[in-house]
């Protein structure tokens, strides 16, 4: 399995997005919403990858440790990018670059990941980047 997380990592990276079914279930269920308002449907993180790519160009996910149990598999992430495109939160780029750590939790079933969880530093990249924090509704 953790063959199968930095696989995906790397076809991120590589911004391989038709290949990204892959990887991961149909009806992956992604509870790592970035955006209020993003896609919250199941399947949706693989729009919810493309919107990300879409505004950060260069970025890149560097797999610093991987551990395996059961059916999971938890990647702690280094996350480096530039605001370079239009984004929901934020559509004029900023141009300001970031470097943020993660961690990820990813289920996988049959050979694919099925729900992916994380929490990251949302507060350090909104600052990175000169986003205004976003308000409650």
């Amino acid at each position: 399995m953790k063959t199968l997380i930095r696989d995906f990592f790397t076809a991120v990276n590589e911004r391989r997005l038709g290949d990204l079914p892959a990887f991961m279930a149909a009806d992956v269920v992604d509870h790592n919403k970035l955006i209020h308002g993003e896609p919250d449907e199941p399947g949706a993180a693989f729009e919810s990858i493309r919107m990300q790519l879409d505004a950060f160009d260069p970025f890149h996910l560097s797999v610093e440790d991987l551990v395996e149990e059961g059916d999971r598999v938890v990647a702690r992430l280094l996350m480096t990018g530039t605001h370079s495109g239009h984004h929901p939160r934020m559509p004029r780029p900023t141009g300001k670059s970031f470097t943020n750590e993660a961690i990820f939790i990813f289920t996988v079933g049959d050979g694919r990941i099925s729900e992916i969880r994380a929490v990251s530093d949302r507060l350090g990249l909104f600052h990175q980047l000169g986003w205004d924090w976003p308000r409650a509704a």
